[in-house]
């Protein structure tokens, strides 16, 4: 089989999961013997393209010190890389909404959920402020005609398309070429942007899932959205979850900080989606009761600064550390360092970043809005807004050593049954049904 894949981000260079989902998915699709054409927005001259025959407007890369390994992995993809500036996760915000958990700690007296609700009427009643990079749209009208210049002339069974900015190219292609389109939902425009969604954004996806023969989601809760918010009949739509393979190897214990001091660790984008005010606000709780616990805050995005605001505000400023993004080495670091990962989403399709941390023996406290925690048995779980549960949670964890150690332990046999190869193997099935309806 092969299949035309339509992304605009892969490692090293990602800003989030889909990166990581789609070298998990070309690696296991090429185990399995399909090939893919994998279409970039840029060049990326690093060991994670080198491996593999890159073509590129003006270069060829050439091979990297472990080419022969990575090559071994995705033989069989192609990857093409045209000039398109894509940059996915800008937020869309008001000025009202980036100022809101600045402004509601000094209302202590009203509950967490009514400060959320606060929030939202905020943002559905102040006009919306463009922040998306540069002319995105612009460079997704340019993505997609130079992928319709791709599919005239490479030959392809199915086109694949991951997320909103390439559903434009897909559509062009398949309806160039009659072959099937199956787009892939990572993210809905409702988990970036709440209820203020960027009507252009929503229309791209809107179209993008109504063109598509199948829709692929990574999970239930995406599903949902999808059918409720796009009006997309649920019998169109399969779920495949995301995954994650261990290598197997074991590596030296780093360090912590201080033998006496427990690290509870955030790790993402710092945007409304991921709740990063929960986390501070818990945070604040857990030190009123413990105080031997640093917070870290690893990541970058449009809240930074007011989360920061807000720590110094609650008094808690010297107990958070915030370290910016952070990748490779230094990721595994803070892992390593960490004796709980908390991600307190507001709104997370799937969210690939606690299965790292379990692989990084890391017990894991998620919120209960997020696509992992269908999968998830030996996760703590709470509502995102209930920071009283969440900072309960966080104690639970730091006081008792046996209850650390059974999520460590249990979490670590849970997420060995993970394979991208499995989730490869569950979209080529998803490709065959395309293929299918659309013969008849």
């Amino acid at each position: 089989m092969k299949v035309l894949m339509l992304g605009w981000e892969f490692p090293p260079y990602i800003s989030g999961g889909l990166g990581t989902a789609c070298y998990g998915l070309t690696r296991g699709m090429s185990q399995l013997g399909a090939e893919v054409l994998f279409v970039l927005p840029k060049a990326i001259p690093s060991a994670f393209s080198q491996h593999v025959r890159l073509l590129t407007p003006s270069v060829l890369f050439a091979g990297s010190s472990d080419a022969s390994q990575r090559a071994a992995e995705l033989e069989g993809i192609t990857f093409l890389a045209v000039e398109a500036d894509l940059r996915p996760y800008s937020s869309l915000r008001t000025p009202a909404a980036r100022g809101a958990m600045l402004s509601s700690a000094q209302h202590g007296s009203a509950s967490v959920r009514d400060q959320a609700q606060e929030t939202q009427k905020a943002e559905r009643t102040k006009p919306p402020v463009e922040d998306y990079a540069g002319d995105l749209l612009g460079q997704v009208e340019r993505y997609a005609e130079l992928v319709v210049r791709i599919a005239r002339t490479f030959d392809f069974d199915v086109i694949h398309a991951h997320d909103w900015m390439t559903y434009r190219g897909g559509m062009l292609a398949a309806r160039l070429t009659g072959k099937p389109l199956v787009v892939h939902v990572h993210s809905t425009e409702f988990d970036r942007s709440g209820e203020l969604v960027n009507q252009p954004v929503y229309d791209i996806e809107r179209a993008g899932m109504h063109a598509a023969t199948r829709i692929i989601t990574v999970s239930y809760l995406t599903k949902t959205v999808v059918t409720n918010r796009y009006g997309v009949d649920p019998s169109k739509v399969d779920v495949v979850y995301n995954a994650i393979d261990r290598n197997g190897s074991v590596r030296p214990p780093i360090p912590r900080i201080k033998r006496d001091e427990k690290i509870v660790l955030f790790l993402g984008r710092i945007t409304m989606q991921k709740g990063p005010e929960y986390f501070v606000r818990a945070a604040h709780k857990v030190l009123a009761r413990m105080g031997n616990v640093r917070f870290i805050m690893a990541g970058s995005g449009d809240l930074v600064r007011p989360s920061i605001e807000l720590a110094a505000d609650l008094g808690i400023g010297h107990r958070v550390l915030f370290t910016g993004f952070l990748r490779g080495a230094d990721v595994e670091r803070v892992f390593r360092m960490a004796d709980l990962f908390v991600m307190p989403s507001v709104s997370e399709p799937f969210g690939l970043v606690p299965l790292e941390a379990i692989c990084q023996d890391v017990p894991v406290l998620i919120s209960k809005q997020s696509g992992v925690s269908e999968v998830l048995r030996h996760a703590l779980k709470v509502d995102f807004w209930d920071v009283d549960e969440m900072a309960n949670k966080i104690l639970a964890v730091l006081r008792h050593p046996p209850l650390h150690a059974v999520l460590r332990e249990h979490g670590s046999l849970e997420v060995s049954r993970f394979s991208w190869r499995d989730s490869a193997h569950n979209c080529i099935e998803v490709y065959e049904r395309a293929m299918e309806q659309a013969s008849c």
